[in-house]
């Protein structure tokens, strides 16, 4: 019986978030946040080094996200969520292990055995990925590139985002929410996740997705770079963000951009 309930309403073949599980994988990424902070105290690295050697592996889980709406590849447990994020987890955590290990033995910059194992990685869903409709690729990332670019223009007037990794982590939910925003305004796709459904059903368009998302996100910036001392959680906070902006937008973007959301 708590097996079904599991399968039911955690480990889902379909497609779609409930209050239980939203509160419920929020709770396992919290502490997942904690162990890999205490990791990265013990690794002696800082969080901050791995935005530009992280993104393969988040390309990965979103293209093989991506792959598995359209059909290409099977719907298992292990290519939905929570399964996918589990795997694109550990597959990235051993990498940076080993990427460390091989650092101090040999001296090569453990970021760039990082980046080139992720790259790798990619290369399957690359190879199947079929035909891409080119209309709704340059609709997000019009929208990205306008949205975004406001902040690039003010980020030396304003010191919150005059930092790069802060702009990063914002600019990586602009491209979420423009991926939301294309996909369910002009071609009928529906938001999965609970307050952001909730938010589109309310005004009727998914443009509130940049709204919501700049205040949330600059509001979490702000908090963070006031109250959070210790480098290692501040960034590892920042890192953690990151991801969840910058996976989701790029697994909407590669879904529509393939034909489905």
């Amino acid at each position: 019986m708590i097996g079904q309930f599991i399968r039911d309403k955690f480990i889902y073949l379909h497609p779609g978030y409930t209050v239980l599980n939203t509160v419920v994988f929020g709770i396992i990424l919290g502490i997942a946040i904690i162990l890999i902070i205490k990791m990265f105290k013990y690794l002696k690295k800082d969080p901050k080094d791995l935005v530009i050697p992280l993104i393969p592996f988040i390309f990965f889980g979103s293209s093989t996200r991506a792959l598995v709406d359209n059909g290409i590849y099977p719907l298992t447990y292990a290519l939905v969520t929570p399964g996918i994020y589990f795997l694109t987890g550990f597959a990235a955590i051993a990498t940076l292990l080993s990427a460390v290990f091989i650092e101090k033995k040999t001296g090569f910059d453990y970021r760039y055995t990082i980046f080139a194992v992720g790259a790798v990685m990619c290369v399957p869903s690359i190879l199947y990925a079929g035909p891409i409709n080119w209309t709704a690729f340059f609709e997000v990332l019009g929208m990205w590139a306008l949205i975004s670019s406001f902040f690039v223009v003010l980020r030396n007037n304003w010191s919150l985002i005059h930092d790069r990794f802060n702009l990063s982590v914002l600019m990586a939910h602009i491209f979420d929410a423009s991926s939301t925003f294309v996909a369910v305004d002009f071609y009928g796709y529906g938001e999965q996740h609970v307050v952001p459904s909730a938010l589109t059903s309310l005004t009727g368009t998914a443009f509130v997705m940049y709204p919501l998302k700049i205040v949330v996100i600059l509001s979490a910036l702000y908090v963070i770079d006031l109250y959070v001392e210790d480098r290692t959680v501040k960034n590892m906070l920042k890192l953690a963000i990151f991801i969840l902006g910058l996976a989701p937008g790029l697994r909407n973007f590669l879904s529509l951009s393939m034909g489905t959301f």
